[in-house]
């Protein structure tokens, strides 16, 4: 562990770090109100409570990068003013943030090294980078720039980057919301390695089963106030739910689907990656029936980025008939001319891709609905505003108005913004990547219910995850995707964890060796050998 910062007799038996009476106000929210808690030298210690309690503001006082306007932080027993993340880093504290903090133009090794002792080599980081990836089972390359990542390869370099650094207090915002249940299971192998070794950890998880594993000791936040405290492994996860919320997630009614006319369909999709770091597109073929909810599986970076453009319209150089909506080829065709069929589209990037963070939500229904947009071109802004207000009302998002800046709310409140303005618009066909990332269990429940909702009214529903959990409570079909390959369809009553993980590395082995045998039947003997390789990726994810 790091060992810059060494403890006296005095405080050895000092808590870890102590907040006392912190407050941070905000024109609209008192986001903390008089917070004071205790984490010990060794402990897992969750913070719990909904989106907007005031989770993520207290995470970013302690790392220095938000100022409280009262109370104290000590830190092994001794008063500090934690003015910036470098002193945060200094003092031993690294935190992985839910929206991350990284540079899109330099390569992982680059981001990486910013946050570190320049005493080191660019080089020297890279190795342990590598070193520890390796480790933990967080493997990366150093040299891909950020921006052709994926969000969960980016959460990965956040990860490794804070275990770089040796921390004696680790803060994990949502840290496992893009792993496979296997990666979550070795990263907990990890995080429980470091509590052995004297690391304290701060974890923040909507993920009740979680926190209820890994954590000895929870602080409850409501409105920005402690309202409890608690050993999370003598509670329940509706218990925990109370204490959070006020009451349990009220139970999701998944009746059998009624299946009507293929709304979506792709056939044989084959698109090469558009940069070095991008993944290629074997053969995709899947189909979306109306009245059902399709999930597609899998580790991030497998092809999900270059899948949902090809489907969204982003990427339009499909060859034509690949893709299908309602029985139109719409393989060249952009976003707003898919729109007009009926195809909505929730993007996993909030901020940038989902919404222009400078601006109001009401004028962010903009970028995906014209409802109020006259014939003249002219906006009803008294409409659209009131458009907003519906959507704020519907999903209990909360904001400072239909006026809020997209980027004033949590990651949690302007997530359920999104999907609500996408699920408000009445699509034929709506595909949503990672729909509940980052949202507690009652928001997440009510997404849920709306999602439902719309597939029993006829809307064909695709889904892209890699929370497993939620695929098996919502889902009808799965898919699973890996190194650019889809797995056949499997019934969800038919499907197991254990057998989605394992297809999460790409073990469908019976049948990429029948679509081998039957491309050698009709391909010459050089196109079946390029074929042959490529249908082998996933079995060496």
């Amino acid at each position: 562990m790091n060992s810059s910062s060494p403890m006296s007799p005095a405080t050895a038996s000092a808590p870890r770090l102590q907040l006392v009476g912190i407050t941070k106000r905000y024109p609209a929210v008192v986001a903390n109100d008089a917070v004071s808690l205790s984490v010990q030298p060794g402990q897992a210690h969750a913070i719990l409570g909904e989106n907007g309690a005031g989770k993520s503001t207290l995470m970013k006082i302690i790392y220095g990068s938000t100022q409280p306007d009262a109370g104290q932080v000590l830190f092994d027993g001794q008063p500090v003013q934690i003015r910036n993340p470098q002193q945060a880093r200094q003092l031993g504290i690294a935190m992985v943030f839910q929206h991350f903090s990284l540079f899109d133009t330099l390569t992982v090794a680059q981001n990486v090294w910013l946050g570190l002792d320049k005493s080191l080599s660019l080089a020297e980081v890279t190795q342990r980078m590598i070193d520890k990836g390796r480790q933990y089972g967080l493997e990366l390359d150093p040299q891909r720039p950020v921006h052709t990542l994926s969000v969960g390869e980016m959460q990965r370099v956040e990860i490794v980057r804070a275990l770089l650094a040796n921390p004696r207090l680790l803060i994990l915002d949502e840290p496992t919301s893009v792993l496979t249940p296997q990666a979550v299971e070795q990263l907990f192998v990890v995080l429980r390695q470091l509590v052995s070794e004297g690391c304290s950890i701060l974890y923040i998880s909507h993920k009740l089963h979680e926190i209820r594993a890994l954590c000895t000791a929870c602080t409850v936040l409501r409105g920005g106030k402690v309202t409890g405290v608690c050993q999370p492994q003598n509670e329940s996860n509706a218990s925990l739910s109370r204490l959070m919320i006020g009451a349990e997630p009220a139970a999701l009614e998944h009746r059998p689907a009624q299946a009507g006319d293929v709304v979506l369909q792709v056939r044989d999709l084959l698109l090469p990656r558009q940069d070095a770091f991008g993944v290629d597109l074997i053969d995709v073929s899947l189909q979306v029936r109306s009245g059902e909810v399709v999930g597609i599986a899998g580790v991030s970076g497998n092809g999900q980025q270059e899948l949902l453009r090809a489907l969204s319209g982003e990427d339009t150089r499909a060859q034509p008939a690949m893709v299908q909506v309602t029985g139109q080829d719409v393989a060249r065709l952009g976003p707003q001319q898919r729109r007009v069929l009926g195809l909505h589209f929730v993007p996993e990037e909030r901020l940038g891709r989902g919404a222009v963070p400078t601006m109001g939500l009401a004028h962010n229904l903009l970028l995906t609905r014209n409802d109020a947009v006259g014939a003249m071109g002219w906006l009803h802004l008294g409409q659209l505003k009131e458009q907003a207000r519906a959507i704020i009302e519907r999903f209990g998002v909360k904001a400072g108005g239909a006026d809020a800046p997209a980027r004033s709310l949590s990651g949690g409140n302007l997530q359920k913004f999104i999907v609500g303005r996408e699920i408000a618009a009445q699509p034929k066909l709506i595909i949503i990547a990672q729909p509940t990332w980052g949202v507690d269990v009652g928001a997440a429940a009510q997404i849920h219910a709306e999602i439902l909702a719309l597939r029993d009214a006829g809307c064909a529903v695709l889904i892209v995850s890699e929370e497993l959990d939620e695929l098996f409570e919502l889902s009808d079909r799965l898919y699973v995707l890996a190194k650019g390959h889809l797995s056949p369809s499997v019934a969800r009553a038919d499907a197991t964890v254990q057998q989605v993980g394992e297809w999460m590395s790409g073990l469908w082995n019976a049948d990429v060796q029948q679509h081998l045998a039957d491309m050698e039947q009709v391909l010459p003997s050089s196109e079946a050998a390029q074929a042959n390789a490529l249908v082998k990726g996933p079995q060496h994810v």
